[in-house]
C-alpha cells in the first residue's frame, strides 16, 4: 500500500506520498494555497478513504473542505458547512480539529473550533450541527483563551461506546459527556494550573493536546502549560508523568495506535522560551505509559535547533511498523518508519506548518 502524508500549514495543504515503504516522498501542493490549514483529517472507515481539512481564507474566512480521491479534486457545500446559529451570537474564526467518529458510526465526524465549541456531523463530514450541551455549559463565560486563541482543539470519541466524548481545550481544560453531549463535567482533577491564582481550578486549565491509548479507551496522556499527564480511568483524575523529560513544556501528545503505553512527545524549554531543550532537535518517546521517556534523534539536525512542533503537527500513521511524523515552525517535515528510531527528511522550507496527519491508503 502506498502512505499519504497530509500536512497543514500557514499558507496550505500540502501531500507527500511514498510508495515504497516510506523511504522517498514525492510532494505536491499548496492545495487550497494562501489560507492557514490548522485542521485535516485521514478517514478510512468506508470503502474510499475521505480527505477532510479546515482552511481559512484571510478574504473569504473559514471553511471545511472534503476530498475522495486523495486530494485530486476538492468540494465545498454551498453554505457554510460549520456556522453557529444566530441565536448565539458568534461566528466562526476556525476549525481547529477534525476527528473521525468511532468505527460503528462510518458517517460521524466531530468537529472542535476556535471559539471554543464542538460541531457533530452525520453525513460523513459535509455538514454539522452546534452540540448545544457544550456550548451552553455554565463554565464557558469563564473559559480563557490561550495564546493561540480560544478553542476546543482536542476530539476524543470513545471507540466504542457511543455516547462517551472527550474534549479538550486552551484555555478551558478537559470536559468529557457520557450521554451523547447533552450534559458535560469538568475532568481536570490533579492538573495543575500555576499561571491561576488556585493551581488546583476545576476548569480553566490551558491544555495542550490529549491523546487515547489504543488498547486501553480508560487510558489517557495529556501535554498541558507546564504538565504532562496520564489518566487510567478516562480522565476523571490526572498524575504527572513529566519526571524523565527534559521540561514539563511542550503542545503534542501522540500515542500508539496499536501497542498500549506508548506516546512521543516533542518538549520544549518553557512556556517564555520556547525552543527545544538545549536546543536540540529530539523526540522522546515512553514505551511504559510515562514512567521512563527515551530521546530519539538519530537523523535529525545536530546542529542548533530552534523551532517548536505545534499541538497537531505530531502524528503516527497505521503501518506497521507504525511510521512517526512531525513538522516544524520552520517549514520542515521529518519521518521515521521506525516508530523513531530514526529519521528522514520528507520536505523542507514549506511555510509554518500547523498540522499533520497520515495513514495508509
Amino acid at each position: 500500500m502506498a502512505t499519504l502524508l497530509a500536512i497543514g500549514t500557514g499558507k496550505g495543504l500540502f501531500l507527500a506520498h511514498s510508495d515504497d515503504g516510506r523511504t522517498s516522498w514525492r510532494v505536491s501542493g499548496p492545495h487550497h494555497p494562501m489560507t492557514a490549514v490548522y485542521a485535516v483529517a485521514i478517514d478510512k472507515r468506508r470503502s474510499t478513504p475521505r480527505l477532510l481539512a479546515g482552511a481559512t481564507s484571510s478574504h473569504f474566512g473559514p471553511s471545511l473542505v472534503v476530498s475522495d480521491d486523495l486530494g485530486q479534486t476538492w468540494r465545498e457545500p454551498e453554505r457554510a458547512p460549520v456556522a453557529f446559529p444566530g441565536d448565539t451570537g458568534a461566528s466562526l474564526e476556525r476549525v481547529w480539529q477534525i476527528a473521525p467518529g468511532p468505527a460503528s458510526q462510518p458517517d460521524r465526524v466531530y468537529v472542535g473550533t476556535q471559539p471554543s465549541a464542538l460541531f457533530v456531523s452525520d453525513d460523513g463530514g459535509v455538514t454539522y450541527e452546534l452540540v448545544r450541551g457544550l456550548w451552553d455549559h455554565p463554565h464557558r463565560p469563564q473559559w480563557g483563551a490561550g495564546y493561540g486563541g480560544q478553542a476546543v482543539h482536542t476530539v476524543l470519541p470513545h471507540p466504542t461506546t457511543t455516547d462517551e466524548v472527550l474534549v479538550a481545550m486552551s484555555a478551558g481544560g478537559v470536559y468529557r459527556t457520557t450521554d451523547g453531549g447533552v450534559t458535560w463535567q469538568p475532568s481536570n482533577t490533579g492538573i495543575k494550573a500555576p499561571f491561576l491564582p488556585d493551581p488546583w481550578p476545576e476548569f480553566g486549565q490551558c491544555v495542550h493536546k490529549v491523546a487515547r491509548d489504543a488498547v486501553d479507551p480508560q487510558r489517557l496522556y495529556a501535554q498541558n502549560h507546564h504538565g504532562v499527564y496520564r489518566s487510567d480511568d478516562g480522565g476523571v483524575t490526572w498524575s504527572s508523568i513529566a519526571d524523565g523529560l527534559p521540561s514539563d513544556f511542550g503542545f503534542p501528545m501522540v500515542a500508539h495506535p496499536r501497542r498500549t503505553g506508548v506516546i512521543w512527545n516533542f518538549p520544549l524549554t518553557a512556556d517564555v522560551e520556547r525552543f527545544p531543550v538545549d536546543r536540540r532537535c529530539r523526540v522522546f518517546r515512553s514505551v511504559d505509559a510515562g514512567a521512563s521517556w527515551q530521546p530519539l534523534s538519530t537523523g535529525l539536525p545536530e546542529e542548533p535547533f530552534y523551532p517548536s512542533v505545534l499541538r497537531d503537527a505530531m502524528c503516527t500513521d497505521d503501518a506497521d511498523p507504525v511510521g512517526v511524523y512531525f513538522g516544524t515552525r520552520s517549514g520542515e517535515v521529518y519521518a521515521s518508519r521506525d516508530e523513531g528510531e530514526s529519521w528522514t527528511r520528507v520536505a523542507a522550507h514549506l511555510p509554518d506548518v500547523l498540522c499533520v496527519r497520515a495513514a495508509e491508503v
